[in-house]
């Protein structure tokens, strides 16, 4: 038995329930992970509450796609992994067949990474879903280069500052948008180049006056909603509008027409789909990212941790918005 987060019901922070849960053992394919931390994303509380893009198929319902820990044993027709060994598990499933927000939970082999050495379970909790993501849309699909300009929306989250780190690493100057000037130093110190602060200056204007009128050649959106209208006037000719998440709520617009069918990309990007679901893009994208933290070029940032037996509390904070970074919540044994 372990102790597991299910929820029987949608709802807030308050459905949530640790109970003792039936583990098992891993079938062909999969790993049991001994969890010592789990990293929290913004899918979990959609997921949680109704609204993610997929739904929940039954009830209990599991919840998590990313945790550290250790292999505790290895089913049938699985290569490369060894019972003891550090791993970090990724973003490569449905919630509705695999969740780790657990003290032990069995994951398909294929969603677990190496972790790298020297990287402690918070951090390991806490590196692959933002990392994957930002170079997932804006390295291995986007092409990414020196010299490009990036727009970062919800730059304080952990997508957006692990987007920071990585146009810095290929040479990109990153432009960090956040609504209020209360987190602008925390976003100038972790690496953007300039800060906007939309509710006291014009976005466009901005992103014009500091590309030279050219304009960015990628935007990275988590809001998406009306304000995609202005994030496409400042996106380069044949540039592209990533909309990686839907933070407003609200219906988006294409804006194409409006604007005059400028040459602009708009498209939407999910990491699951697109990069841990293809194992050749996943092994370059940890490659990419292993070696970042080796040189010291990455480094995730961790707001706060939670124990497990407050994840309605760490659900409850995720959902204030006020973090800098990945909300982490840590298992002891």
């Amino acid at each position: 038995m372990a102790r597991t987060v299910r929820f029987h019901e949608h709802g807030g922070p308050e459905v949530l329930r640790l109970e003792d849960v039936e583990v098992g053992e891993p079938g062909p394919g999969e790993l049991l992970i001994r969890v010592d931390a789990i990293g929290l994303n913004r899918a979990e509380v959609l997921f949680r509450g109704g609204h993610y893009i997929e739904q929940v198929r039954r009830f209990p319902a599991r919840l998590g796609t990313e945790a550290a820990g250790v292999v505790e044993a290895v089913g049938a027709q699985v290569t490369g992994f060894r019972i003891g060994q550090p791993v970090s598990v990724v973003p490569a499933f449905s919630m509705n067949d695999y969740g780790v927000y657990a003290e032990r939970a069995i994951v398909p082999a294929a969603a677990v990474v190496h972790r790298p050495e020297g990287l402690d379970a918070v951090a390991g909790a806490a590196v692959w879903m933002p990392y994957l993501t930002a170079y997932g849309a804006l390295v291995e699909v986007g092409g990414m280069r020196a010299g490009d300009t990036v727009v970062l929306t919800a730059a304080s989250s952990s997508v957006g500052l692990a987007a920071l780190q990585i146009a810095r690493r290929v040479g990109a100057v990153p432009l960090a948008t956040t609504r209020t000037g209360a987190k602008k130093d925390a976003l100038l110190e972790a690496g953007a180049a300039e800060v906007i602060v939309t509710d006291e200056e014009n976005l466009v204007d901005r992103v014009l006056d500091l590309t030279g009128g050219r304009g960015a050649e990628f935007v990275f959106d988590a809001v998406a909603g009306p304000g995609v209208v202005d994030l496409a006037k400042v996106v380069a000719p044949d540039g592209t509008l990533f909309l990686y998440g839907a933070l407003s709520g609200e219906t988006t617009p294409y804006p194409g027409f409006e604007l005059g069918m400028p040459a602009m990309n708009m498209r939407t990007y999910t990491v699951t789909r697109e990069l841990t679901a293809h194992p050749e893009r996943l092994r370059r994208a940890e490659a990419f990212v292993s070696s970042g933290l080796r040189t010291g070029a990455f480094r995730p940032v961790v707001d706060r941790t939670f124990p497990l037996d407050e994840i309605a509390e760490a659900h409850r904070y995720m959902q204030a918005g006020a973090q800098v970074g990945k909300i982490v919540v840590t298992v002891d044994h």
